[in-house]
């Protein structure tokens, strides 16, 4: 029997991931306890998505589990046992903000939760590929050490940077740097899922997000910047931006394209590997140019401010170059770009949010 466990299922990533894998699988296992509601309040819940998947596939089981619970994590994954072949951990305490507010419920879901699920599959299911994913944050405020210029709508390194063409790669130092409560959390859980692919042998990766984006996201103020963006231009809710004169530039990958790129190391995994996941130079823009395609896919203006304080470890200029990931399964590629991503949410959320 082939059995996809997700975790985080009602989240952007991992709704993806079970609308991907149900019709390929006899079954998708769904583990997710809504937290993001209380992380973001109920505006943020995924509780929509979880009765949408279970009432749109009939092979969907899902458990309310928190991914701590080291006992109900078992009793679902030795109920399954070898059938697993695919673990996809999405669940996570996603904010900078939040993270500062409760440093304890922040690490023990990124990284205790994260423990949680390799000793489970390492137990019933050594031989499943876990996807991990896992952030840019993981370097902390280190890209803010690139020099970059100050353009009409963007801060760019200058054009012959090493990272100019392609963005940054995995050789970047996580060392030295402040990360935010949230990026240190991130740390340990990535840190933990290559030592199970190095140690244990398991076929383990950690994905290094960008911006990950997609009409599945129940963006909130303090997470998911672009389907939140473009929601509060939609429903004319205030938008603020935060530093950096609003030109700090993101790369933004679609869910549909990050799924894609799982499936191709679902099915050929490299033990331990790192990837730094994104739209690379492909799909990128700053905050001021995300704003002006926003207003111009809504047909209407957003109402935002600006302050001048930036959230701690946020990074000014980030884009992921993707050539490792590329060279390693070059069937992969990018198929929408930040104007096909507003457009894709605004057709999907938009009646969602009215």
């Amino acid at each position: 029997m082939s059995l996809v466990v997700v975790t985080g299922s009602g989240g952007l990533v991992g709704s993806e991931a079970v609308r991907y894998y149900a019709p390929k699988s006899e079954v998708v296992v769904g583990i997710d306890n809504d937290m993001r509601a209380q992380f973001f309040g109920t505006g943020a819940s995924t509780a929509w998505a979880v009765r949408d998947l279970a009432s749109s596939f009939r092979n969907y089981r899902h458990h309310d589990l928190d991914i701590r619970d080291e006992t109900g994590i078992g009793r679902v994954f030795a109920s399954y046992g070898r059938a697993i072949t695919l673990l996809i951990h999405t669940a996570a305490q996603p904010s900078h903000d939040w993270a500062a507010r409760d440093p304890l419920t922040d690490f023990t879901v990124n990284a205790n939760g994260t423990l949680t699920l390799l000793e489970a599959t390492r137990r019933h299911c050594p031989d499943a590929a876990f996807i991990f994913t896992s952030t840019n944050k993981v370097y902390g405020d280190r890209p803010n050490g690139i020099p970059l210029r100050e353009l009409a709508t963007r801060w760019e390194p200058a054009n012959d940077h090493p990272y100019f063409a392609y963005g940054i790669d995995e050789s970047m130092s996580i060392d030295e740097s402040t990360h935010s409560l949230f990026g240190a959390s991130k740390v340990a859980a990535d840190v933990l899922v290559q030592e199970y692919g190095r140690y244990f042998g398991m076929n383990t990766v950690a994905f290094r997000g960008g911006c990950l984006t997609g009409p599945g996201h129940s963006g909130a103020m303090l997470h998911g910047f672009l389907a939140y963006l473009m929601q509060c231009t939609l429903t004319g809710a205030p938008y603020t931006v935060y530093g950096y004169e609003g030109k700090q530039v993101r790369d933004n990958i679609h869910s549909a394209d990050l799924i894609a790129a799982f499936d191709a190391y679902y099915r050929n995994p490299r033990p331990g590997e790192i990837y730094n996941i994104g739209g690379s130079r492909f799909s990128n823009c700053s905050m001021l140019e995300a704003i002006t395609l926003c207003e111009e896919t809504a047909g209407r203006p957003l109402r935002w401010s600006y302050q001048e304080q930036n959230r701690v470890g946020d990074h000014i200029w980030w884009i992921s170059d993707v050539r490792k990931f590329r060279a390693h399964y070059p069937d992969w590629s990018l198929t929408y770009d930040v104007p096909a991503i507003l457009k894709d949410i605004r057709e999907q959320a938009e009646e969602r949010w009215r």
